[in-house]
């Protein structure tokens, strides 16, 4: 069930990208406001034709421009998620969803509401209900058309910061039940990192980077494209256990993190969003720091930038990390592929909202 995209336009907008999106996989695309994001959304929905098309789902062909083939938005089964929500205000949560029904199932809808978690919620109208709670209504809509392409276009920027880390949460969790390609439009580089498994990279219209999330995001390159200077990486961990001064221990492959404001049983596998100029690297272990967690690890590559810093990225077992640190200090290091180091990170340097689950494995 693979989407397939290319798409070539002068108007209204210069366009031309191609892409892919497997099955089961969430590819986020990003970059400046006015770059063709949306637009993209646009014609695989079959909202707008560009001049030179083709799209593709499991092989069947909803537009192509060479053969004169293009089906209406309604008989394209996508799931569009927008950040208005765009519910029926006279109808009920299970109205808005059986509305996008073929056949209107009451206790199809209900189920999807459950998957959703809005049991309990069926006979709400929008207005007796909070964004969150809208969005997820919105989010069962667009599953209910049983949807062969999943398309998210800002779908968190409307809710509050604490709503959009639990609708964040609970899209990794639904992500087991849902076998179609997905793409995630966003502004966010945390919403996409945590979310996404590939990044496009998208600049005047142009695919200028495509790759893993892990590898876009510590591409300065791919960065400078985003608008963003601010390299992170994603540590897999498994929650050990709170100790008694409010911190939990997180268990890396290399050794433990401390971190505050983790509400997550023992056991459970969470990824932990290290941004690489909050590293501090040293050869040897250090002694005598504030600083509560210092991970052994492998230097496996130095990219140097066009100023006086450089990228370091490194091995923690076979995860990796980066650290962002002077030319300066990398000298002073001496600093080589293949060498051993430690890095160090501060307990407070790590936001709340860059702890999150395991995501797709």
């Amino acid at each position: 069930m693979t989407l397939k995209v290319a798409l070539r336009a002068d108007v209204p907008i210069p366009l031309d990208v191609a892409f892919s999106v497997a099955p089961g996989e969430l590819v986020a695309l990003v970059g400046h406001s006015g770059s063709g994001k949306t637009t993209i959304l646009r014609a695989i929905a079959g909202l707008w034709q560009p001049e030179e098309a083709r799209v593709t789902v499991a092989g069947a062909v909803w537009l192509d421009s060479a053969a004169k083939v293009a089906l209406p938005a309604h008989r394209r089964h996508v799931g569009m998620v927008f950040q208005n929500y765009a519910l029926f205000p006279h109808m009920t949560a299970a109205g808005n969803v059986m509305a996008a029904m073929e056949r209107p199932d009451r206790a199809e809808a209900l189920r999807l509401l459950d998957l959703v978690n809005l049991h309990g919620f069926a006979d709400r109208k929008p207005a007796q209900l909070s964004g969150g709670q809208q969005q997820r209504v919105a989010l069962a809509r667009a599953l209910a058309r049983k949807p062969a392409a999943l398309l998210l276009d800002e779908p968190f920027s409307a809710v509050d910061r604490a709503t959009r880390e639990r609708l964040h949460a609970e899209i990794l969790a639904l992500r087991a039940h849902l076998a179609m390609p997905m793409i995630l439009v966003t502004h966010d580089m945390n919403e996409a990192q945590l979310l996404a498994d590939r990044m496009v990279v998208i600049e005047r219209g142009r695919v200028v980077r495509e790759g893993t999330t892990a590898a876009v995001m510590a591409d300065p390159d791919a960065l400078r494209a985003m608008g963003i200077r601010e390299v992170a990486a994603m540590l897999p961990v498994t929650v050990e256990g709170a100790d008694e001064d409010g911190l939990t221990r997180l268990d890396a492959a290399t050794g433990p993190l401390y971190l505050p404001g983790v509400d997550s049983a023992p056991g459970t596998r969470l990824r932990v969003r290290i941004m690489a100029h909050e590293v501090i690297l040293s050869r040897d272990r250090p002694v005598g720091l504030s600083a509560q967690n210092i991970l052994p690890c492998t230097v496996t590559a130095i990219r140097a930038g066009d100023g006086p810093g450089v990228m370091v990225h490194l091995a923690v077992g076979a995860d990796e990390i980066v650290a962002s640190i002077t030319r300066r200090a990398a000298a002073q290091l001496a600093l080589q592929p293949g060498d051993t180091a430690h890095a160090i990170l501060k307990s407070m340097s790590v936001a709340r909202d860059h702890i999150t689950g395991a995501g797709r494995t």
